[in-house]
């Protein structure tokens, strides 16, 4: 049987990136096996890739804006005071508000890997219901599934 485990991003200092993952997002070693590390938050970060995997140096990509990791916060606000301490990250996009009601923001990692961070769902869902939305008028608002937007309802009470 196979099964999926986690995604690994190529870096080129392991401990600059670990140090980043942890500062800014919280993540926990789960595992350090030097040039290769797990977070807690279930992707890993690997030094050297292209010897590891026996490609040439050139072809590992920086910056393809191919695909990103996605955190969530529930104090979106929060984040961003947190981000503003960073200086030296480059942001992809300033915060925005996607159609679906969720603020999110974009940033590139120290390697150029983009990283999403958006407001948690649920603060949204509850955000739209706590100003007197109904669940139907909520799910239509986020684009997501009225049982989501129930399960955010019953947490509240």
């Amino acid at each position: 049987m196979i099964q999926y485990r986690l995604p690994v991003l190529a870096v080129r200092n392991v401990e600059i990136s670990k140090k980043f993952y942890h500062d800014l997002f919280d993540q926990t070693v789960a595992l350090d096996l030097g040039k290769n590390v797990t977070f807690s938050g279930g992707f890993a970060i690997q030094e050297d890739f292209d010897s590891l995997v026996d490609i040439p140096k050139c072809t590992v990509l920086h910056q393809s804006n191919n695909m990103e990791l996605y955190f969530e916060v529930d104090d979106f606000d929060a984040f961003l005071e947190k981000l503003r301490d960073c200086l030296d990250v480059e942001l992809v996009h300033p915060p925005k508000v996607e159609e679906w009601h969720q603020r999110v923001v974009r940033l590139y990692d120290p390697d150029w890997h983009m990283v999403e961070v958006g407001e948690s769902m649920e603060v949204v869902a509850r955000r739209f219901l706590q100003e007197g939305y109904d669940v139907q008028q909520t799910a239509q608002l986020i684009q997501h599934p009225i049982e989501f937007v129930e399960r955010c309802r019953k947490g509240m009470e």
